[in-house]
């Protein structure tokens, strides 16, 4: 095996009682998921962080949901905020683009050079790494440089010498679906400019509010309607949708700008400038940017004789932390579900919660690393449940958009209280479970009234009742811990809902009509997007959904044995859709869909029916086969690190298969070492022993020296800290007794 030097040696001689720091963000490569169907944010931010500013290109369609794609080298400025991974576009707000000489605002057409500000780049000047990203502006011969704190962008533009530079404020373009609804902008001092965004997109209320500050003085400002009119009265006119605003840079041709956000006023977003930038060092500035990320980088440090797991292991932690995002003031302050501001709250608020991907993985693994974040995150959520009666089901911008079936919010909950956190007020976090759970909205109510959703009544409604079966069975573990015996057998007989769907004649689950009889004609192998009985999938994939209850899906196909050979073919017949399928049903195997997120549990079922070979053979192909160090290296949607966190959770050599308050199922580690930072300074190692190609398969297993031989390992146990060893071979055999 080849050393990698500077890291193994590195991580050789670090003891597991003393974890030196390591320099692991020469590993991150912003690239990688900014082609195919991935959708990840290219630019600049910190850990968490609000303010995601990066370039924004002219396309507006779905492949370009995060403003950015490897295929296109168009840019109409660069945006604050940025989605990463999603399968819907928005956000892309407050965009600024330096120019040189008279250019008409707008996003333009690459056919004509006079309309738009938009300008060509190559891929070729691009530089990043985390927490800096710089390119240039072929049309106007300008670098741009970007970095960034929580709260606040820092923009550096060095125009070509002698010219005259200016900056177009658009107001207007945010990206895909995004629109602007009001917006204000008024110069409130020599080098400062002042006022808000609102919009409606797939967050249907965002209000944003900024500052401005540049290095230089201001000239003058042109202010602009969406019809290149001018507007007069800027500081009450609400129409505003660009400015001009003109710099010398003749002699000193570069200029800087702060640009400060705030969800709730001028004043605080002038707060968080203040606050958190109050220095025009550019070099300071992206250097603790840098060391932001390499802290939270360092959680888990690895160890591999191959170059490309760093990349895509690191890589993959660097995506899993884009979002959520902080959603409050350096003051505490933030506007709420129903558009209140609340003053100084006392737990960190956040935003972007893509739950219906998130809660499988993504939340796990910050139970696992970032216990720190969990409380704040189970508080937000139950502040939105105040503020807007129910749970988050996909929370953006304080708005909730109710994208994606089920109450993927429950299982995030209830996992941190099955966990053991106290940081939050737990009986009130089982009263928001259970009126989320007992509302009448999205197909409840005919869950209450039959026992199951009736697919002559509802779409999509077999994966809605297994979505909603999931929380279900969540809920339920909580009644249990917390001694509520009436609330545990309800809501545990409701999580048995989606055994009304197993058709033991065809062994699928199949939607079923209001009369008890299955759906005719029926085609395992259709998927119509948004226009079936399946979300984003069909029965191939969804009839494995039941990861809270697998040992009742083993009793419905009548044993291990005949479960086994379904799930054997699940992999080896044709990878057909039909023709009207989602397209975020990617990244196949057979049937099994690794690019959609019901599916990531899937591989891990073999380990919980004894032939636990066949998951380390399918998880070791997908992690080398559909994950790469290349632009294209995701094999579906991003969707806020929930790809990342499959990724990250599979390398180390474990999956929480039951999202809440599950074991960690074992398949096969990539990696050949690794220590995680879990809590109070404590250490959890894990060793693969004589891993290799060939020696994917666990033989035995040891936990701090003990042999060890149960099927996964559970939270409380990786969070005392201890040493995890992998001894691995090449046959195919089982250590589960």
């Amino acid at each position: 095996m080849i050393a990698l030097f500077l890291f193994s040696m590195g991580a050789c001689q670090t003891t597991d009682k003393e974890q030196k720091k390591e320099n692991l963000t020469q590993y991150v490569d912003q690239r990688i998921g900014t082609g195919g169907h991935g959708h990840v944010f290219m630019g600049a931010n910190v850990p968490y962080g609000l303010v995601q500013v990066g370039p924004t290109s002219i396309p507006q369609s779905w492949d370009w949901t995060s403003g950015y794609h490897i295929s296109d080298t168009t840019c109409i400025g660069f945006s604050q905020t940025h989605l990463s991974g999603t399968g819907i576009g928005d956000l892309a707000d407050i965009t600024l683009m330096p120019v040189v000489g008279e250019v008409t605002p707008g996003r333009g057409v690459e056919s004509d050079s006079l309309s738009g500000q938009w300008s060509y780049f190559s891929h070729a000047k691009e530089r990043m790494y985390p927490g800096y990203y710089a390119t240039h502006l072929d049309r106007y011969d300008v670098a741009v440089e970007l970095t960034a704190t929580a709260r606040v962008a820092l923009h550096r533009y060095t125009y070509p010498a002698q010219k005259q530079g200016a900056v177009i404020l658009d107001l207007v373009n945010g990206t895909c679906w995004d629109k602007a609804t009001a917006c204000m902008l008024q110069q409130v001092g020599p080098q400062q400019l002042s006022g808000y965004r609102y919009s409606k997109g797939w967050a249907d209320n965002q209000k944003l509010f900024f500052t401005i500050s540049f290095s230089l003085p201001i000239q003058s400002v042109r202010y602009l309607d969406t019809h290149l009119e001018p507007v007069l009265h800027p500081a009450t006119d609400t129409t505003i949708r660009y400015a001009r605003i003109d710099f010398d840079t003749s002699k000193k041709n570069d200029l800087l700008a702060k640009v400060a956000l705030s969800p709730v006023s001028v004043a605080n977003a002038t707060k968080n400038m203040e606050a958190e930038m109050p220095t025009w060092n550019f070099k300071a500035v992206a250097q603790q940017a840098k060391e932001k990320w390499n802290a939270e980088l360092n959680r888990i440090q690895i160890t591999s004789s191959d170059k490309s797991v760093l990349r895509n292991f690191y890589t993959a932690m660097y995506h899993t932390m884009v979002a959520p995002s902080v959603f409050n003031d350096v003051d505490g302050s933030y506007r709420g579900a129903d558009d209140k501001i609340y003053p100084q709250a006392d737990f960190v608020n956040y935003t972007t919660f893509s739950l219906w991907d998130t809660y499988r993985a993504a939340q796990p693994l910050m139970t696992l690393i970032h216990a720190d974040r969990v409380n704040d995150i189970v508080n937000t959520m139950l502040h939105i449940f105040d503020q807007q009666g129910k749970l988050p089901v996909w929370h953006l911008m304080g708005c909730e958009t109710n994208c994606m079936v089920g109450n993927p919010a429950i299982p995030v909950v209830a996992d941190a209280l099955l966990k053991g956190f106290t940081g939050f007020d737990q009986e009130k976090a089982f009263q928001a479970m259970k009126k989320t759970a007992m509302l009448d909205e999205r197909g409840l109510d005919l869950l209450k009234n039959y026992g199951y959703i009736p697919s002559d009544l509802y779409n999509e409604s077999v994966a809605t009742c297994m979505e909603y079966a999931i929380a279900d069975g969540a809920l339920a573990a909580v009644a249990k811990k917390l001694g509520k015996e009436a609330d545990d057998t309800y809501f545990s007989k409701r999580s048995l809902s989606y055994q009304h769907y197993f058709d033991p004649t065809t062994r699928f689950m199949r939607g079923r009509l209001l009369n008890g009889s299955f759906r005719t004609p029926f085609d395992p192998f259709l998927a119509t997007h948004r226009d079936c009985d399946y979300t984003e999938g069909n029965a191939w994939q969804y009839t494995w959904l039941v990861p809270h209850d697998v040992n009742g899906l083993i009793n419905l196909f009548g044993g291990k044995e005949q479960m086994v050979t379904k799930l054997d073919s699940l992999f080896i017949v044709d990878s057909q859709l039909g023709s009207q399928a989602s397209p975020d049903i990617s990244g196949l195997i057979g049937q099994y869909a690794h690019g959609n997120e019901p599916s990531h549990h899937i591989l891990y079922l073999y380990t919980l029916l004894d032939q636990p070979w066949k998951t380390a053979e399918k998880v070791r192909y997908v992690l080398t086969h559909l994950y790469a160090d290349k632009p294209n290296g995701l094999s579906g949607n991003e969707d806020v690190g929930q790809m990342s966190a499959w990724y990250i959770l599979s390398s180390l050599g474990f999956y929480q298969v039951n999202p809440a308050g599950g074991e960690y199922i074992f398949g096969t580690p990539l990696i050949d070492r690794a220590i995680l930072r879990v809590e109070n300074g404590k250490q959890f190692v894990i060793e693969a022993v004589n891993n290799s190609t060939t020696n994917k398969y666990i033989q035995r297993i040891t936990l701090n020296g003990i042999p060890y031989t149960k099927a996964g390992i559970d939270y409380s146990t990786l969070m005392k800290g201890g040493k995890l060893q992998f001894f691995m071979g090449n046959e195919r055999t089982t250590w589960i007794k």
